[in-house]
């Protein structure tokens, strides 16, 4: 397909109440949004790398300059018949995952709407509804995250995220297990210790996770692997994937025995199914991960975890959880997958944003082509 025309919009949502993470926290989700067109249609891509390079070194601000000074023109006028394609037109670009994950993303919703194909099955996808996990961010005290994990229970999710970093530890975590002794937790530490923190970890095996998501550095395989052989608890990678050569070398090493999917991080829906297949080919589990999208990058992330080898619960989560109002046309909702379990279906029609609301939300926006 012809790539015609792409506009860009950086766009700043509205949290109902902080993020909070290792890394900071957030009082609203930095996006940029892409629309692609090609033969007078259009498909949408979203990629959120949030306002400032905390999660990962690129940022909304940044991404949306990237995009619209180098990436896109790469791209206008080109016949681009496949993601391969798209990933190998802007490979002379370095790193720039977020950026480059915009146009992807919205490549593939061009492509299954020219090909008249919903998103999932384009994918390669076999089933169309996933569970999902119910996941907590730090707060102000414990009993409040008893209380909201109580309710996440009581809804039965199938297993919970628990936000973890110095000083919501090893505290939080034995009241957590204390009032919860039987369900699937897992912590999220988003890169904030040191391998010099091995005894921490090694006493957080007594807690019986299912796994401990990114404890290291942003950018780091050694160290995970030698963390891994120290303890009995599943490493995941998370921030650390960016890329399938990245998989590559973290399933030598051994860095992990999880492995967690952000389209966003990972340069787009290309290489996320890449990345999926490397680890099905390695005996390592995945799942999906998000970014607190609208609900249209959601649906692509949503799509992506109809993959077979997305086995544990995906981080999807309902528009109404952080949002009064989703930019989308229409949100994200949740669905019983079986046995009273929440969690999503995959969207036939792919939801593009609700214009006014898109454009009450746009910091900066850009034209490419005519």
């Amino acid at each position: 397909m012809k790539i015609e025309r792409i506009e860009l919009f950086h766009v700043a949502m509205p949290l109902i109440y902080p993020w909070r993470t290792a890394y900071g926290e957030d009082a609203a989700i930095h996006s940029v949004l892409c629309r692609m067109t090609s033969v007078s249609v259009e498909g949408w891509g979203e990629s959120t790398p949030l306002a400032a390079p905390c999660y990962s070194p690129e940022w909304a601000g940044g991404v949306f300059q990237t995009v619209s000074e180098w990436l896109a023109p790469a791209l206008l006028g080109q016949d681009i018949e496949s993601g391969d394609a798209l990933q190998e037109s802007l490979s002379v670009y370095k790193g720039n995952p977020f950026a480059k994950a915009a146009l992807d993303n919205a490549w593939w919703s061009l492509h299954s709407r020219i090909s008249n194909t919903p998103l999932h099955i384009a994918l390669g996808a076999t089933r169309n509804e996933v569970p999902v996990g119910a996941d907590f961010g730090v707060m102000d005290h414990v009993d409040e995250l008893i209380e909201a994990v109580g309710s996440a229970v009581a809804e039965n999710f199938p297993r919970i995220k628990l936000k973890f970093r110095p000083g919501w530890d090893i505290p939080m975590l034995k009241a957590i297990r204390s009032s919860f002794p039987k369900e699937t937790f897992h912590i999220d530490c988003n890169s904030g210790y040191r391998i010099q923190d091995v005894p921490l970890f090694q006493a957080i095996d007594e807690f019986d996770l299912a796994m401990i998501e990114q404890p290291l550095q942003h950018d780091d395989l050694t160290d995970h692997a030698k963390l891994q052989e120290l303890i009995r608890t599943p490493v995941c990678l998370d921030e650390s994937i960016t890329h399938p050569y990245r998989v590559q070398q973290a399933l030598k090493l051994k860095s992990a025995r999880y492995v967690n999917v952000k389209p966003g991080r990972v340069g787009g829906l290309t290489n996320a199914v890449k990345i999926h297949d490397l680890c099905q080919d390695a005996g390592i589990p995945c799942w999906v991960g998000g970014m607190l999208e609208s609900a249209t990058g959601a649906s692509h992330c949503t799509a992506l975890a109809m993959l077979d080898n997305f086995t544990y619960p995906a981080d999807i989560f309902p528009s109404e959880k952080y949002y009064h109002e989703d930019m989308a046309q229409v949100p994200l909702d949740l669905v019983d997958v079986g046995g009273g379990i929440p969690g999503v279906k995959a969207f036939e029609e792919l939801p593009d944003p609700d214009m006014k609301r898109l454009e009450a939300l746009t910091i900066q926006k850009k034209i490419i082509g005519s």
